[in-house]
């Protein structure tokens, strides 16, 4: 195994307090959803940071893998957007996600078999199987 980068990012102070990453590009406050029993303030929560992640690295492996079998797609049009669910049961929390991806100018059937495979090399797909819910979607054009 080769380590080809690596990322260092500390949080203070919990879910109410502030993260920030080396070379400083993310810096901002953390607060609480009221849905969770917080102030709702306007600061970040895990979950978003989990879902934006997750997103930008999922699109990467949807243009690799296109890049890889010769399928031309409009990258700047490209979009994967992450829900992430924080939810409970009688075992305690756990997180799911639905990865909704757009891929314009693809049809039904390239559409999804660039979603199936990107989520099989995705790194954050691969940390995931397994231990939480992904559903994936396919938007198409109208």
């Amino acid at each position: 195994m080769k380590t080809l980068y690596e990322a260092t990012t500390q949080a203070i102070g919990g879910r109410e307090g502030k993260v920030h990453s080396e070379n400083s590009p993310i810096d901002f406050n953390l607060s609480v959803p009221k849905s969770m029993g917080g102030n709702g303030g306007d600061g970040a929560n895990p979950e978003q940071l989990f879902g934006a992640a997750y997103a930008a690295c999922f699109g990467g492996a949807i243009q690799s893998v296109a890049k890889n079998e010769g399928i031309d797609i409009n990258n700047e049009e490209l979009s994967v957007t992450a829900i992430i669910g924080f939810c409970k049961d009688d075992d305690g929390f756990f997180l799911e996600a639905t990865l909704d991806c757009y891929i314009p100018g693809v049809d039904l059937e390239t559409g999804e078999d660039l979603v199936e495979k990107a989520h099989k090399v995705c790194p954050f797909s691969k940390a995931t199987r397994d231990n939480i819910t992904v559903n994936l979607n396919l938007l198409l054009d109208e």
